[in-house]
């Protein structure tokens, strides 16, 4: 039987619209569909697992092929960096250890300190954020290359992921053992940045891993320094 679809009025025989391609009958939400619409987020078929096994073992070579070759195998490396930094937060709420990685402490209460607070508890957009400062470095550091603003920034969104998932490791020690090991998860997250983005330009090079660290350092250095200044303007103005 014919039938109309809905989002623009064709007239559908099959089970999709020939003109939009939009479903004809959509299947009741149940169990089975959220469980779905979950695994699709997390691409758990192959996406999630299989980019956090290549980052770690392969990153450079790995975030090469998919800016220039391929771009379906890996998951998104903006949804990557979103569901990578929910990650650490979630355990960060469920063991109550103390949060090592963005933390400001002023006497006052001040727009700086209300910023960091909101980065804290938005580290998805956040790392968003920080990686835009650290881009930037790396785009001048390495500007022979050749890549431009935003591949970088595909870089530093892979790279900030994987960090974010070792302070969750470290974390998830830290909270079920008591012990104070979630700095040296930040010293491992700042290691594993600088091998990740030199691997990416010229692993053979040492001069591409002091760049790349300087990179993240400046980075880390100039979006800190830009939100105090930013704080402190505001306090001023108002």
């Amino acid at each position: 039987m014919k039938s109309i679809c809905k989002n623009c009025k064709s007239e559908v025989e099959q089970n999709y619209c020939p003109n939009c391609g939009r479903k004809a009958d959509l299947n009741r939400i149940n169990g089975r569909y959220i469980f779905t619409e979950i695994t699709s987020v997390l691409y758990l078929d192959k996406g999630i697992l299989y980019t956090i096994r290549e980052l770690l073992i392969r990153p450079g070579s790995t975030i090469r092929s998919f800016i220039k070759e391929d771009r379906n195998r890996l998951v998104k490396p903006v949804i990557f960096i979103i569901i990578c930094s929910l990650i650490y937060s979630l355990i960060r709420q469920i063991l109550q250890f103390e949060d090592g990685y963005i933390h400001y402490n002023d006497s006052e209460n001040s727009t700086a300190m209300y910023i960091f607070g909101w980065i804290s508890d938005n580290y998805g957009y956040g790392n968003l954020i920080m990686g835009i400062f650290i881009a930037l470095w790396a785009k001048v550091l390495f500007k022979k290359f050749g890549y431009n603003f935003f591949e970088i920034l595909i870089l530093l969104c892979f790279v900030m992921g994987i960090g974010m998932l070792i302070l969750a490791l470290f974390g998830i020690i830290e909270g079920l053992t008591q012990l104070a090991v979630l700095q040296f998860g930040a010293i491992l997250f700042v290691i594993y940045a600088t091998w990740a983005i030199a691997q990416f330009f010229d692993k053979k090079k040492f001069s591409s891993y002091m760049k790349a660290f300087l990179a993240y350092f400046l980075g880390m250095l100039t979006f800190t320094l830009a939100i105090i200044l930013i704080g402190n303007l505001i306090d001023f103005l108002v």
